[in-house]
């Protein structure tokens, strides 16, 4: 099988548990780190699927690797190579997708449910969890739209999209591939941004969102493992 191309676009947030979960499964990835420079493959054919990761910045800003980016996402989808995005990737998806991606009216930080859909996409992708609630991490001040034909999977008060899937694509706004590693490197690195909302209902301190990774990762956990399953059955062979 030709590997999954992980795209990451920020030194912090690379592929966390995805690439754990790759390669528990014997799926061979390579990392494309924009940040460092790295060039937009003009075609998705020797992949055999695309993630995306997250990033602070957002796809509206006038950076030079985006219409590349949404060019090869559009690229996969035509030639139904899935495409999986997490927060920053999930609007990079929908903006390749005609879908919008504008400010949120919230900002979300720290640890978050999330309700499931209840329909037959929404099992497929879900799971046991269509049609409950899930544990999901946040970091985001912006919010996708759900791009044409594709159909919504998981919403909240703070956000109502966040998660869509389109065939074997899946858009995600919220974070399922965290570690400890990558929750502690984000609260020493963005703490002030997290301080300086806490009165919301939306937003967790940086103490909390770390006293709370024993409680909430392993049901997290449970989600990654659901979606990524789902997302590796459509891989190109």
């Amino acid at each position: 099988m030709r590997p999954v191309a992980i795209f990451r676009h920020s030194p912090t947030e690379g592929p966390g548990y995805f690439a754990t979960f790759l390669e528990q499964h014997g799926i061979s990835w390579i990392l494309l780190a924009l940040d460092e420079g790295a060039a937009v493959p003009a075609s998705s054919e020797q992949f055999s699927g695309l993630c995306f990761m997250g990033g602070p910045m957002s796809v509206n800003d006038p950076l030079p690797w985006i219409e590349p980016v949404c060019a090869l996402i559009r690229d996969a989808v035509e030639k139904d190579i899935p495409v999986i995005g997490h927060c920053l990737g999930g609007q990079l998806m929908s903006k390749a997708l005609g879908g919008t991606v504008t400010r949120n009216p919230v900002k979300e930080i720290g640890w978050g449910e999330a309700s499931g859909e209840e329909n037959a996409t929404a099992r497929h992708w879900l799971g046991s969890f269509a049609g409950r609630p899930g544990t999901v991490f946040q970091w985001h001040g912006e919010t996708f739209s759900i791009p044409p034909g594709a159909q919504r999977l998981f919403g909240n008060v703070h956000c109502a999209n966040q998660m869509f899937a389109l065939g074997p694509h899946l858009g995600m706004q919220c974070h399922v591939e965290m570690t400890p590693e990558m929750i502690a490197t984000w609260c020493e690195q963005w703490a002030d941004e997290a301080i300086a909302v806490a009165d919301q209902a939306s937003v967790q301190t940086p103490e909390l969102m770390l006293t709370q990774i024993g409680e909430r990762l392993p049901t997290m956990r449970q989600l990654s493992e659901q979606l990524y399953a789902a997302w590796i059955k459509g891989l190109r062979h």
